[in-house]
């Protein structure tokens, strides 16, 4: 059964995005090449609709052609873009149909409603945040929505940057 790994990239403070949507203010670095190299581990890509638009302002309908399958959950998309992107309604559906099949891990990429809704679901094995050298002060966390059921997580690996990006790397062992 493939795990489902929340893997985006936070300010000290938390957000994930400022208040806009924008994240051109976390600094780019050595710490990019490590991210992209993990990217075709993954055997399917979930992205909220928000997280989706980022791309498609600039003309990318397929953002993770390296990723085999992908996914954009949405109640007010018609349909997609593109073919190489399935439009989805019910985000905890398909992670359990997904998770069902054999197959590589499940990067959720974001944005923080989708996360918050499979949180909720119990359907996140591990959380790997990309922890950038800023504070934002406003923006969207991690989790969005009024707030998450509390669990335990264990440390499973810290990477350090030049960049001053620390990459950490955890499994969710039980809720609390």
């Amino acid at each position: 059964m493939p795990e489902l790994i929340y893997y985006v990239a936070a300010s000290l403070d938390g957000f994930i995005a400022d208040p806009e949507g924008g994240f051109d203010r976390f600094p780019m670095g050595d710490h990019v090449d490590a991210f992209l190299a993990t990217l075709p581990t993954f055997g399917a890509v979930l992205m909220g609709r928000a997280t989706y638009a980022v791309g498609l302002k600039h003309g990318v309908t397929s953002p993770y052609p390296m990723i085999p399958r992908q996914f954009v959950f949405s109640r007010t998309m018609a349909e997609s873009p593109d073919a190489a992107v399935s439009l989805e309604r019910d985000a905890v559906a398909c992670v359990k149909a997904l998770k069902a099949e054999p197959g590589a891990p499940i990067w959720l990429c974001g944005g923080a409603r989708l996360a918050t809704d499979l949180w909720r679901a119990g359907l996140i094995d591990q959380v790997w945040v990309k922890q950038n050298p800023l504070l934002l002060g406003a923006g969207i966390p991690l989790f969005g929505g009024d707030g998450i059921p509390p669990a335990g997580l264990r440390l499973d690996d810290l990477r350090r940057f030049e960049s001053g990006v620390v990459e950490l790397r955890y499994s969710v062992v039980a809720a609390t």
